[in-house]
């Protein structure tokens, strides 16, 4: 009887041991080798951030997991498996930090991992001119900047702008901005600056203006936008967003430019875009502006985008309305020397519209 007692309890004794080992063990195997991957969908080298659906096919690797948690976008997704499906929604191109979690019976182990994803709203045409009304342009829609401004509109510009018919006019389903030579009111030409600001002004959207681009020496054409609150705290804390600029004396070439109380005149920010047959043919001009960034794009083709990491009063003035303006300049700071053969040049402008 003795030794049967000492027989069983050596055997409870060993199995205690071996249950103390085993648990002692699997206390130690928590989720290990942690790590998940993203791939963006239409991602490729011309869209890295996705093809703006903002749908993102995830997979999770983990070594003794049972199950996951993800926090993403501030919602808390549960899994079994390691697959799984998220469709980003917030407009433009945004960064996310994501927090994944593996679990087993043993406790849990966590990882971080940040994705850039694209996300293209589908957007709603809000204003447009078509310009398919011959004469004036709408009053409804277009006001005039008139004379010769501050010392040549700020930048020793040589013209004289009008809002007579010789400078602004449509025709044929066309907006004809007309740049001529001729002495008028003390000045040696004239052209003319047509603005939408007091009739259409907005936050955030997308401008898309077809254009044919005027030639010769001197002309300085532009696409531009300026912040509605210009009247109240001056030029440059109101903002600028220059869509498209040409220099005759420069073909070839647009650029694209933002001014701020940060970098103005011959700003930081701005870049420039090849272009063929500008003066003889039709392009498209547009600007992508979010609450993040301001991307400039030619035919369709982005070039440059403006988001500055820190975002204040100096750098991002672009929190308020702006209006659109479109003209010809003569000379100037950025146009540069005039032609003494120049005689007219004409930008046609064949439909501004601005979605949101």
């Amino acid at each position: 009887m003795k030794n049967t007692f000492l027989l069983v309890l050596t055997v409870l004794l060993s199995f205690l041991s071996c249950s103390s080992s085993e648990n002692e063990s699997a206390e130690l195997s928590l989720p290990s080798n942690l790590s998940i991957t993203g791939v963006k969908l239409g991602a490729d080298g011309n869209n890295p951030n996705g093809d703006g659906s903002g749908i993102v096919d995830f997979t999770i690797s983990a070594t003794n997991a049972t199950s996951y948690k993800v926090l993403i976008n501030n919602e808390t997704i549960e899994l079994t498996q390691n697959t799984f499906s998220y469709t980003f929604t917030e407009s433009g191109t945004n960064d996310y930090d994501i927090l994944v979690v593996a679990y087993n019976s043993s406790g849990n182990t966590s990882i971080n991992y940040a994705i850039t994803v694209a996300v293209e709203t589908e957007l709603s045409l809000v204003w447009q001119d078509e310009f398919d009304q011959n004469g004036a342009p709408d009053s409804t829609k277009w006001g005039y900047n008139t004379g010769t401004g501050d010392n040549g509109w700020g930048n020793n510009e040589s013209q004289y702008y009008t809002d007579r018919p010789d400078n602004a006019t449509v025709e044929n389903g066309v907006l004809k901005i007309i740049a001529k030579k001729e002495d008028y009111q003390g000045s040696e030409y004239t052209s003319a600056r047509l603005l939408t600001s007091g009739k259409f002004e907005f936050t955030y959207g997308r401008v898309d203006v077809k254009a044919k681009l005027p030639s010769g020496g001197g002309v300085w054409p532009a696409i531009w936008m300026l912040g509605a609150n210009f009247g109240t705290v001056g030029w440059p804390a109101c903002g600028e967003i220059d869509i498209m600029e040409y220099v005759g004396n420069n073909p070839g070439q647009i650029s694209s430019a933002l001014h701020t109380t940060s970098s103005s005149g011959a700003t930081i920010n701005h870049d420039v875009t090849a272009i063929n047959n500008e003066t003889s043919e039709f392009h498209i001009y547009s600007t992508i502006w979010t609450e993040n960034s301001i991307t400039f794009l030619l035919d369709d083709v982005a070039y440059y985008t403006y988001d500055p990491a820190t975002k204040n009063d100096a750098t991002w003035p672009f929190y308020n309305d702006q209006f659109l303006i479109l003209n010809i300049a003569m000379g100037g700071n950025l146009g540069g020397t005039i032609d003494p053969n120049f005689d007219v040049s004409t930008m046609e402008i064949d439909y501004v519209r601005v979605y949101q």
